[in-house]
């Protein structure tokens, strides 16, 4: 079945990414006013296959980083 093949040449480029799997999002509401006040992300990778408790102390730390900037400066 089939006819010959043929395989072309040139050519490529690879590239490459890091694909976030696990982002933690806090949002604080004003819930009088309905209004956003503040809103931190942190992404850290973490290795489940690897020593929980190194785990849980990266998390504590992205958690810290996150938190750095809360409460937001008044407005002026």
């Amino acid at each position: 079945m089939g006819g010959p093949w043929r395989f072309g040449g040139g050519m490529t480029q690879a590239t490459s990414s890091t694909i976030n799997l696990g982002t933690l999002a806090v949002d604080f509401y004003n819930p009088a006013a309905k209004q956003l006040v503040w809103r931190g992300t942190a992404t850290k990778s973490l290795d489940p296959s690897k020593d929980p408790q190194k785990n849980q102390a990266k998390l504590n730390k992205a958690i810290a980083k996150l938190l750095k900037d809360f409460p937001p400066p008044p407005k002026k």
